[in-house]
């Protein structure tokens, strides 16, 4: 006759197990709330930074993507103008591009620094009206990059140190549940997967996280190195033209 009885030891020990396995919610709410408190510290830290790198992400997407469209709508309408001095007036109460304001701030200065008549102007002073309004473009161009560049360098950050942050959370987490097995003397897998899955959520928000932020960092800093060498080819078509009219 088979004996069928079963331990209660064996039998509380499967209940424990069990209902230590049905009290675990492993939604992502779950496992957050069930985390350590640095680890959840950790991954509030990591869900700001996503959420502030998505911000700069969409003010970024929206920046280049105006730029570039009034900037060749500015160079269509320059080329096409006939008159310098009407286009900088129309154009001076609206450069709200990096172009524009170059364009700007090279006629503000041509205006400032013109004699009455270029033609009686020797060279030198040429020359040096000629390096004024260059070096105003120049001066004018990085200021305008500059701004552009504002918060690429948290993309940066993030993108190189978000995974670093997730693991730290994720090994402070396994030693977390590894202190509970040792305390409860508990080593099944019911009863271990769960800290686990909560000590690499962790790491989990940090590459979700970093993720985004290399690859917006990588494209935008692309298109600020085209932006950059397009603004340097029109200070140089530009001043060219200017140094024409300068030099008669």
């Amino acid at each position: 006759m088979v004996n069928t009885a079963v331990d209660p030891v064996q039998a509380g020990n499967v209940a424990n197990i069990a209902g230590a396995a049905v009290s675990h919610d492993m939604s992502f709410y779950g496992m957050f709330m069930h985390a350590d408190l640095v680890v959840q510290l950790v991954m509030g830290a990591l869900v700001l930074a996503s959420l502030w790198t998505w911000a700069i992400i969409y003010d970024k997407w929206s920046a280049f993507r105006t730029i570039k469209a009034r900037s060749a709508k500015f160079e269509s309408d320059f080329w096409a103008s006939e008159a310098l001095d009407k286009f900088h007036e129309r154009v001076k109460k609206r450069a709200n591009h990096p172009m524009a304001v170059i364009f700007v701030a090279a006629m503000d200065e041509w205006f400032r620094s013109r004699i009455r008549d270029i033609s009686t102007a020797n060279l030198s002073q040429k020359l040096g009206i000629r390096e004024r309004i260059n070096q105003v473009m120049i001066v004018t161009r990085n200021r305008e990059i500059e701004k552009l560049e504002n918060w690429l360098g948290f993309l940066a950050t993030v993108g190189s140190s978000a995974p670093f942050i997730g693991l730290f959370g994720t090994v402070l987490g396994i030693m977390h549940s590894f202190t509970a097995i040792a305390q409860t003397k508990n080593t099944s897998l019911v009863s271990v997967a769960p800290g686990i899955a909560e000590a690499l959520f962790a790491t989990a928000i940090g590459l979700f996280a970093a993720i985004p932020s290399v690859i917006a960092y990588n494209k935008f800093s692309s298109e600020l190195d085209k932006l950059s060498g397009k603004l340097e080819d029109f200070s140089v078509e530009f001043n060219m033209l200017m140094s024409r009219q300068i030099e008669g």
